[in-house]
């Protein structure tokens, strides 16, 4: 299996594989920092409890998507666990990189055992960039916007 992904890796065009070689990187910052105490993290992430606009940006908006799709497709891959928090991490760093604005949610919420669960979506604009599918469950605990 690694070696098909690693044809399909080569067969992609230089700017793609340029963005997933970048969405690994910022997959792999992203878990080193989830092992940090959250108050370490906390300062990196933008201003705290502020949103960033909701506005739509149809040229910022297609960047968003693609790099959505890039973060998705290359978590699937790591050879760490690349859940909601590192993903919403990456995607940030990404988008940051590119002058585009975003808010990382973090959320709570009891599952079906009623134990405490945690989740984190990045919304950039209108368009939750990861971890969108099931934030209704979940109360926003905290939030930090990324201006660009």
């Amino acid at each position: 299996m690694g070696t098909a992904l690693f044809r399909s890796f080569l067969r992609q065009k230089p700017a793609l594989k340029r963005m997933i070689v970048e969405a690994w990187l910022y997959l792999a910052y992203a878990r080193v920092l989830s092992f940090l105490p959250f108050a370490r993290i906390a300062p990196l992430l933008g201003a705290e409890q502020q949103e960033t606009t909701f506005e739509r940006h149809p040229v910022k908006e297609k960047t968003a998507l693609h790099i959505s799709k890039v973060i998705y497709k290359v978590s699937k891959h790591t050879p760490w666990k690349s859940e909601c928090m590192v993903t919403g991490i990456a995607a940030m760093k990404m988008l940051q990189r590119r002058r585009i604005a975003s808010t990382l949610y973090f959320g709570i919420a009891k599952n079906d055992d009623q134990k405490l669960i945690a989740h984190a979506w990045l919304r950039s604009g209108t368009l939750y960039v990861t971890g969108a599918k099931g934030i209704e469950k979940f109360t926003v605990v905290n939030k930090f916007a990324k201006q660009s």
